[in-house]
């Protein structure tokens, strides 16, 4: 199942619900959230930074991971970046297909 790491930044209203409801609880609204996608959390880290929030999830699809961005920010206590992670096995496979490009400025 394809991974994805979501990194979030809380609202002021995102924070105060922190501050009022707790670490755990947020942990399980996401694992909640992951299991009704056909997903699973696999990871959930608050952390000091650029970021509130960092998480990987498993999810079926892209599909899948782009309703957890929209659901999130339309709910208005936090704001969400997706990245697709990628396997070094995938990266192997991806380094021997053979594409067609120009760069820029080439004939």
């Amino acid at each position: 199942m394809p991974k994805y790491l979501i990194q979030s930044t809380y609202t002021r209203e995102g924070a105060e619900g922190i501050r009022s409801k707790g670490g755990v609880t947020r942990r399980e609204a996401v694992t909640d959230m992951a299991r009704s996608l056909g997903g699973e959390l696999g990871a959930y880290y608050f952390c000091l930074g650029e970021y509130d929030v960092v998480a990987i999830l498993d999810l079926p699809d892209d599909e899948a991971a782009a309703a957890v961005g929209l659901v999130v920010d339309a709910a208005g206590g936090a704001t969400t970046r997706t990245t697709v992670l990628l396997t070094p096995e995938q990266i192997d496979q991806a380094s021997k297909r053979s594409t067609s490009y120009r760069p820029p400025g080439s004939q």
